[in-house]
């Protein structure tokens, strides 16, 4: 991963065929597969910050002690843009411009930006972020749908000569310059965002007593069918990509199977009665955890509460629309984005209607 500073010209070349790993895999791509494995869990931790929500919402004599918990666990950072704060861009500063305006019709919905990154310290060398989700809440609390964006998404990036990977965003000026990059992609406003690494993941999978996820698509070690996993099994369930016909597309498919599976698990009554387990899980989930300063531990508590009734059912996983795969001399290998059904998300995310929200145009199979 190439470093804030700087753009590598070299790096979009290094990802030009990252997408059609499941195709078949060259000497170059297996030389840096270490590396990319490593990426394939990442889309994963997602469910621990929605986890983490739903653990929150615990028995009233129980609130203390895992507000305290959480308090220790979560780090606060400054991560959303300020209005008199500039932004280092890729070619010039960027001034923060205002956050797209709440549209009456969605009431209280919120939406928060769950970025997945290789490290949790923000002073240090931040990398790209391969996973950027948006976790859209509705008003009523009863739906959660989260909408991936892929990391090579096609965008124009404030500051940038050059239109490039969502990802450089990240690299370039951090969670500030991101958002200021998504919030026209999508026309809402974004609320909070969560920044966590994938050092729980295997624990929290076991805190919960193992996984029991539904394989749609075999692979050598792994079968078509239910299968139990714990934490360690989980995780190889999650980095496979090469076996896979759609190869980084298919994988995701894998990783929202075992995300929802993870999310029912933590969702049984047992959890939730069981004192001993219920803090074990909010410690998992909330250990890797960096927020922004104005998402307060008493902000979660509230939002998890109110969430108290979501179950299974209530969450839906979405990527954003694509129509096919093609290359930049800049940024290599890119994700196109589909315009006209992206309009149409943007649509419902301003109506918080996303239970009428389809997508039949992004490819279902192949690389379009």
């Amino acid at each position: 991963m190439p470093g804030e500073n700087e753009h590598d010209p070299s790096e979009g070349h290094a990802e030009d065929h990252d997408i059609f790993e499941g195709a078949g895999v060259d000497e170059e791509e297996a030389a840096t597969r270490p590396r990319r494995k490593r990426r394939g869990v990442r889309i994963a931790v997602v469910s621990l910050v929605t986890v983490a929500l739903l653990a929150i919402a615990a028995v009233a004599g129980y609130v203390a002690f895992l507000n305290w918990r959480v308090s220790n666990n979560v780090t606060h950072a400054q991560l959303m843009p300020l209005p008199e704060s500039p932004i280092r861009g890729e070619d010039s500063e960027v001034t923060p411009t205002p956050p797209p305006e709440r549209p009456e019709e969605a009431g209280d919905a919120l939406n928060i930006l769950v970025v997945g990154s290789d490290s949790r310290d923000l002073s240090s060398d931040r990398g790209r972020s391969d996973v950027m989700v948006l976790m859209h809440i509705s008003d009523e609390r009863d739906r959660v749908d989260l909408i991936h964006f892929p990391r090579d998404y096609f965008v124009e990036i404030p500051g940038s000569n050059n239109k490039n990977k969502l990802n450089a965003a990240y690299s370039t000026g951090g969670a500030p310059l991101l958002v200021q990059t998504l919030q026209p992609l999508i026309d809402v406003p974004i609320d909070h965002i969560v920044i966590t690494d994938f050092e729980s993941f295997k624990s929290l999978t076991n805190a919960v007593g193992g996984v029991e996820v539904n394989v749609a698509e075999g692979s050598p070690d792994f079968a078509e069918g239910t299968q139990w996993m714990d934490g360690e099994t989980a995780l190889k369930f999650v980095r496979e990509r090469y076996a896979l016909s759609q190869g980084d597309i298919s994988r995701g498919q894998r990783q929202q199977a075992f995300i929802k599976a993870l999310m029912l698990q933590v969702l049984k009554r047992e959890t939730f009665t069981n004192p001993a387990r219920l803090a074990e899980v909010v410690d998992a989930g909330t250990q890797n955890l960096t927020v922004d300063e104005g998402f307060t531990v008493s902000q979660m508590r509230d939002l998890g509460w109110a969430m108290r009734n979501v179950r299974g059912g209530d969450i839906h996983f979405v990527t954003a629309p694509w129509s096919g795969i093609g290359s930049d001399d800049y940024a290599g290998s890119i994700v196109i984005p589909h315009e006209e059904q992206l309009q149409t998300l943007r649509e419902h995310l301003r109506a918080d209607s996303m239970e009428d929200y389809t997508d039949e145009v992004s490819p279902r199979q192949g690389f379009g």
